[in-house]
């Protein structure tokens, strides 16, 4: 019951930071380009920070080889999870008349089905509930599922007629990302006792900005569906099933076939906040960034967060208190 009450807690924590992006955005308090500003801060300085940080205090050998099974659930519900939602998007979306702006909506509905904010919401979660060292067992858990959203995620989330790139192409290039390039750069560092010679005002100085990941996150997240009128985002009724699914419906399956299968709570648990998390920002910076419709994913944001203060601290008192 304590962590669930610290789940509540982070969650309205959360909450309150996302009110406050959404207040300071629809107030006009802030310059027009402040979500690219802020956005770019989060990509090449705190993320990577809150990355690296961690692994500089919790990569040994011991702990990633503590961690490969993890990464082995992982890509088997990630795979899963990409299956399942190629039929389901197509029940949102039908396209009879091969329409392309009607099959790229269906593209923005299978991202959202297959990945949730699993990395600034779900980073944030773990570290302010867990601390470091189950951090460090999420951000491998989700190595391969960045991995993964950096090649597949992203190549179906730019519209095929301004998409020159292959999957793979667009994994090389993501690779190259400072978020994904400090998870290496840590691993290296950690496996082979480097990390012991940072000196400590460069790791006190990652710590520091790590810890501003998560707030900065959420105030973007809120800033983000500020920009939009709420009336309009309520609309789209698609939406609140998908929400459903992606906040309920899919983390139940999966946890309860773990569950089944006797996986290890842990185990259990970093799938739950991977999975429960609510829909992310990519579906809106992506067909912002190729002039296609933002407003289906900013309604997918902004009614998925809402919900999650809720949904989170349910599906874990659920799950992993009651069953």
């Amino acid at each position: 019951m304590e962590v669930f009450n610290l789940t509540l807690t982070q969650m309205l924590v959360m909450f309150v930071l996302m009110l406050t992006g959404c207040i300071l955005q629809k107030g006009k308090f802030l310059p027009e380009n402040s979500s690219a500003v802020v956005s770019k801060l989060l990509v090449f300085v705190l993320s990577p920070a809150l990355t690296l940080s961690n692994q500089i205090k919790m990569c040994t050998p011991q702990n990633l080889l503590s961690c490969s099974k993890f990464m082995l659930y992982s890509i088997v519900i990630v795979a899963v999870a990409m299956a399942i939602s190629y039929p389901l998007s197509a029940l949102f979306i039908k396209n009879r008349t091969k329409d392309p702006a009607v099959s790229y909506q269906r593209q923005i509905y299978k991202y959202a089905l297959t990945f949730s904010n699993f990395a600034y919401m779900g980073n944030y979660i773990v570290l302010g509930i867990w601390g470091d060292e189950m951090l460090f067992k999420y951000i491998m858990f989700t190595f391969l599922m960045n991995a993964i959203v950096l090649a597949w995620g992203l190549y179906i989330l730019v519209p095929k007629s301004k998409n020159s790139k292959s999957i793979w192409s667009n994994l090389k290039t993501g690779l190259l990302t400072p978020p994904f390039l400090a998870m290496v750069l840590g691993i290296i560092l950690g496996v082979t006792g480097a990390s012991r010679f940072v000196p400590l005002f460069m790791t006190t100085a990652l710590e520091n900005a790590g810890n501003c990941m998560g707030p900065v996150a959420m105030l973007l997240a809120g800033m983000v569906v500020g920009g939009y009128k709420f009336s309009e985002l309520l609309k789209n009724k698609k939406v609140y099933l998908t929400t459903l699914l992606r906040l309920i419906i899919i983390p139940a399956i999966f946890v309860s076939v773990l569950k089944l299968l006797g996986a290890a709570e842990e185990i259990v648990i970093l799938t739950l906040i991977a999975y429960a998390t609510p829909m992310g920002l990519n579906t809106i910076v992506y067909p912002a960034a190729y002039g296609g419709d933002t407003k289906t994913g900013a309604s997918m944001a902004m009614i998925s967060n809402i919900l999650a203060v809720g949904t989170i601290p349910l599906m874990y008192y659920l799950f992993i208190i009651l069953l």
